[in-house]
């Protein structure tokens, strides 16, 4: 495979992945998590326990019978710090304890409104078994840290089924390897792995790379030729960036994943096909849904089993393993220049790190942390935040209720605090994290929420 962002490891390519000796611990407790509401349908209550879409369309993880909700209108996720809350372009956006958002932690207690309809979420005292995978590494993909580990394991859990998955992710994350780890440890692996990009091909051209050809079905078609999908036939189909895909053959895919057939262009007839789809993509397909770009039964087709790569700033420990890995055998990494990228955002995540050892092991450790941007200047500043902005604020939100004006001074107050914060320690999160007594993780979700 081209451009691996992770190293690949020839013995292990076997039909079904197997973990070697554990050499960590196969599990964690994290807190769980009940949503409770009524809708027009009558009481709910559900347990959160992954990533799960809120709206009113009926294949919505957590489904809100309401006209006032939109068909994909929020993201739960629940994390290691508690259960966050993210808008996706809903037509009357979405609150937490009365304070609309983009972005926020909902507190034990907090209650979400969509629509007119309100959910309250609870932190139960009796925590939930998050499964754990027992090594460092799963195929192609390296990392030790809980978030790589519970997605080996999960990997694996999918890897046994024929279901289809959507991966998303920053650039340079990962998303084909992931889709190739899939396919390598799963009954498939001896057949077929065809990756279409369906952001590199011309629209005119992407039909038949898809779904294949007939003679003379169109200029240049001097023999009949069969797709990408008909090619992976008893293997996987790889669809990258499918949020590239045009809006006029999205039915066709549609129908491609329904029936298991397609039909070539220029031919009437239909083919059955045995293949399992996997598709990726860095955009975010639910908003895309909202703004009429992407077809919503699509969408939850193509997401039967919706996997997220978390992005490399949140799993920072994995960087020297990541480093030595890219290395040439034989030749050593400083432990300077490892402690010192093991503090920085990387941005382009674990394509931008490959590309960084690379420039270590050609022109040494001085010119290749040279040639990056200053620590401080790669962490994103949450806005030009000042004590002037929290009066305002406080200003702001005197005719509010009280519960709602202090949501919104506390926001004020955390947006200046992270920033001077930031600005204190030369913007080392690392450092900023242990002044502040918190993970680091969650001073990166602080500059997320708080970025304009």
């Amino acid at each position: 495979m081209s451009d691996e962002l992770f190293p690949v490891f020839d013995d292990e390519q076997t039909t079904e992945a197997q973990p070697a000796p554990s050499q960590y611990p196969t599990s964690a407790l994290r807190r769980r998590v009940q949503a409770r509401w009524t809708d027009s349908r009558g009481m709910h209550e559900q347990e959160i326990d992954a990533r799960t879409v809120i709206g009113s369309a009926s294949d919505s993880g957590i489904v809100v019978s309401d006209v006032t909700v939109s068909r994909i209108h929020a993201e739960l996720d629940a994390r290691e710090d508690g259960l966050w809350l993210r808008d996706l372009g809903s037509r009357n956006g979405t609150f937490i304890d009365g304070v609309q958002i983009l972005v926020g932690r909902i507190p034990d207690g907090g209650t979400v409104r969509v629509g007119s309809t309100t959910l309250g979420v609870h932190y139960e005292k009796t925590p939930r078994v998050v499964e754990l995978w027992p090594a460092d590494r799963f195929g192609p993909l390296l990392g030790r840290t809980l978030p790589m580990r519970e997605l080996f394991a999960r990997l694996a859990k999918i890897a046994r089924t024929d279901s289809t998955v959507l991966v998303q992710g920053e650039t340079g994350t990962g998303k084909e390897l992931v889709a190739a780890a899939i396919h390598e440890s799963s009954p498939r692996a001896a057949k077929p792995f065809i990756i279409v990009d369906c952001a590199a091909l011309p629209e005119n051209l992407l039909e038949a790379e898809l779904f294949g050809h007939a003679k003379g079905a169109f200029t240049g078609a001097v023999a009949a030729r069969a797709g990408a999908i008909e090619a992976a036939d008893g293997g996987t189909v790889f669809l990258d960036e499918v949020a590239e895909l045009p809006l006029e053959l999205q039915p066709k895919l549609l129908r491609a994943l329904e029936a298991r057939a397609i039909r070539r262009v220029g031919e009437t007839a239909y083919r059955k096909v045995n293949v399992r789809f996997v598709s990726a993509t860095n955009r975010d397909v639910r908003t895309m849904v909202n703004e009429g770009t992407f077809r919503e039964d699509l969408y939850f087709r193509l997401a039967v089993i919706p996997i997220l790569i978390p992005p490399l700033r949140e799993h920072l420990e994995d960087v020297p393993l990541l480093m030595r890995s890219f290395a040439p055998p034989g030749v050593p990494l400083g432990a300077q220049v490892m402690d010192d990228a093991a503090k920085r955002p990387w941005r382009g995540n674990v394509r931008e790190l490959r590309n960084f050892v690379e420039r270590v092991v050609a022109l040494g450790d001085h010119e290749a942390l040279s040639m990056l941007a200053p620590a401080e200047a790669a962490v994103s500043d949450p806005g030009a935040a000042s004590w002037g902005h929290v009066c305002d604020s406080l200003s702001s939100a005197l005719d509010r209720p009280l519960r709602e004006a202090r949501s919104i001074w506390l926001d004020a107050m955390e947006q200046v605090y992270v920033a001077r914060l930031l600005q204190r320690h030369g913007g080392n999160v690392p450092l900023a994290a242990e002044a502040a007594g918190i993970d680091r993780t969650h001073i990166y979700r602080l500059i997320r929420k708080h970025e304009r």
